[in-house]
C-alpha cells in the first residue's frame, strides 16, 4: 500500500506482472474510488462545457461518454477527463484523482448563472473490471444488456442487487467496465464481483499493473505525458480537439500551433540495449540531449522495455535511433509507432 493523492492506494496483491498478465488474458478488478467526478448541470451546462473543453460534447447523447480535455487560456491540458451525458442538462465528469479539488476550483470559477458545478466525489466508489472476460464475468450479476452497451456508452443498472453506474470505459487497452456505486456498499460490489469470477480467473489488481497496461497502450498519465504547459497536438492527442465547434479556451494558441507545427512530440521508445527507461530519463541524438521519458517499462506482454517520451519534432520519425540514458549509462533505442500493445 502506498499514499497516492491523499488516498491509501494498493500497489499490487499477488504482484504486478501476474496481475497485468490477468487482464490482458481473463480479468481483474481495480478499485478506482480515488477517482473524482464532477457533476455540470443547468440550461447553460453544454454552452459552459464547451467552453473549457477540446472535444464536442454536443455530439453526445444520454448513455454516451466521451474522452476529452480541460483547456486553459494558452492550450495547456488541465486535466484529461471522462464526460458521462446524463440528461439534457446533466453531465457526469470522471477526473483524476490529483487533479479532483484542481478541477472543481477551475470549474466553479469559469461558471455562470446557468450552469453549477457540484463536486460528487464523495458520493461515488469506483471499481474497473477490466480484461477479455469482463462482459461475461459482470453479465450474470446484472439484468443490463452487457452486449448492447457500446464502447464508450454507460447505463444504470443493479450490479449484484446493487444500484451502479455501469460504463463501458477502461484505463488498461481491453474491453471492461466501470462501475459507480454509493461508497458504503462499494466493499459488498468488490466482494461479489470477485467470488462471482474467481473461478474464471478473476484477480485483484493494484496501481502497478494499471500503469504498465495504460503505458502498453500509450494511455497518457496525467504529470506524466500531460500537464498545464503541454498542448493535445504535442501529445498526439489532436484527434480529440474539436476546432470546428466554436470558440473555447486555447482554441487561438493551438490553431497557430496547428499552422507552424509543434516543436517537441510525444513518441514511442523501444529500448535496443539492456535497460529500464523510467521518467526523467533524458534523450540524446549523437551525444545532443533531444528530449525525455516521461514513463517506461518492461512491457509484460510485449518483453521488452518501452517507454513514452517527447523529443524534438524533428526526431520523432519512426525507427528514428536514439539513446537514453539510464543511470548514467547511454541505452541504445528507437521510436516505434504508438500503441505499442493491440488487442
Amino acid at each position: 500500500m502506498v499514499e497516492f493523492a491523499g488516498w491509501q492506494m494498493p500497489v499490487q496483491y499477488r504482484g504486478i506482472i501476474e496481475e497485468h498478465l490477468a487482464v490482458r488474458q481473463k480479468a481483474g478488478l481495480f478499485d478506482v474510488s480515488h477517482m473524482g467526478e464532477i457533476e455540470i448541470r443547468g440550461p447553460g451546462a453544454l454552452a459552459f462545457a464547451q467552453r473549457l473543453t477540446a472535444n464536442d460534447i454536443s455530439r453526445l447523447r444520454p448513455g454516451q461518454a466521451q474522452y476529452n480535455l480541460l483547456l486553459n487560456e494558452d492550450g495547456g491540458v488541465v486535466d484529461d477527463v471522462v464526460f458521462h451525458r446524463l440528461a439534457d442538462e446533466r453531465y457526469l465528469v470522471c477526473v483524476n484523482a490529483a487533479n479532483s479539488d484542481k478541477d472543481f476550483d477551475w470549474l466553479r470559477a469559469h461558471a455562470g448563472g446557468d450552469a453549477e458545478v457540484i463536486n460528487r466525489s464523495s458520493d461515488y466508489a469506483q471499481l474497473a473490471l477490466q480484461g477479455p472476460l469482463a462482459e461475461s464475468l459482470l453479465q450474470p450479476l446484472t439484468a443490463a444488456a452487457l452486449q448492447s452497451l457500446g464502447h464508450f456508452h454507460f447505463c444504470f443498472a443493479a450490479v449484484a442487487e446493487i444500484p451502479c453506474l455501469v460504463a463501458r470505459t477502461g484505463y488498461t487497452g481491453e474491453d471492461g467496465f466501470e462501475l459507480y456505486c454509493e461508497p458504503d456498499r462499494a466493499e459488498s460490489l468488490w466482494t461479489r464481483l470477485l467470488e462471482s469470477g474467481a473461478a474464471r480467473g478473476l484477480v485483484p489488481a493494484g496501481l502497478g499493473a494499471r500503469d504498465t497496461l495504460r503505458l502498453e497502450r500509450a494511455l497518457p498519465l496525467y504529470g506524466h505525458e500531460l500537464d498545464a504547459a503541454t498542448s493535445p497536438l504535442e501529445a498526439g492527442l489532436s484527434w480529440v480537439v474539436k476546432f470546428d465547434k466554436g470558440p473555447f479556451l486555447g482554441r487561438e494558441r493551438l490553431l497557430k500551433q496547428r499552422e507552424k507545427g509543434v516543436e517537441r512530440k510525444l513518441v514511442g521508445l523501444e529500448l535496443t540495449g539492456p535497460g529500464i527507461a523510467r521518467s526523467h530519463c533524458p534523450i540524446f541524438k549523437n551525444d545532443r540531449r533531444v528530449g525525455v521519458v516521461t514513463s517506461g517499462t518492461r512491457s509484460p506482454t510485449l518483453k521488452k522495455s518501452i517507454a513514452l517520451a517527447y523529443v524534438e519534432s524533428r526526431e520523432a520519425a519512426v525507427d528514428n535511433t536514439l539513446e537514453v540514458e539510464i543511470r548514467g549509462r547511454k541505452v541504445p533505442g528507437r521510436v516505434v509507432k504508438l500503441p505499442f500493445y493491440h488487442r
